[in-house]
């Protein structure tokens, strides 16, 4: 990976429906050669996926909560993986080290349908603790910093 493929994951993080053509301009090459950077990056897994991303308040869903999630011993991982991705106020989770076995982030209506969620979680997913915050305000990282590591 060279500055030119670090110029353009930056551009395609800021902006990644631009064309090739845009792009092409911002890195003083062709819109072929950009093309065919792109298509090694996400080839070669530096790129993962194109995806839009939504936004919970604009959809109704302003209660976004992070729950820390200890399971009971008896559970599988991967069964509780797959129940927990089908429950739809789930909008993302990371297994983790330490004290709780998962974190998950979940967007609510309300704290009533928080509360519904949770029960779930416990009586038909094998939770055993669940830890919860409110999440106040979203910080917008810039995940371009690892380009800087590389």
């Amino acid at each position: 990976m060279d500055d030119i493929d670090r110029s353009l994951l930056r551009l395609l993080m800021q902006d990644a429906r631009r064309t090739y053509n845009e792009l092409s301009k911002e890195v003083r090459l062709s819109a072929n050669t950009v093309a065919d950077r792109v298509r090694r990056l996400h080839a070669s897994g530096v790129i993962g996926r194109f995806r839009a991303e939504l936004n919970p308040i604009a959809l109704g869903r302003g209660l976004n909560m992070v729950a820390d999630v200890r399971l009971r011993e008896d559970i599988d991982r991967r069964s509780f993986e797959r129940a927990v991705c089908s429950v739809r106020q789930v909008v993302s989770g990371a297994r983790m080290t330490g004290e709780y076995d998962y974190q998950l982030r979940l967007a609510c209506i309300d704290p009533a349908e928080y509360e519904t969620i949770v029960d779930e979680l416990k009586r038909n997913h094998g939770v055993r603790e669940l830890r919860s915050r409110l999440v106040l305000h979203d910080m917008d990282v810039d995940a371009g910093n690892l380009l800087d590591l590389t």
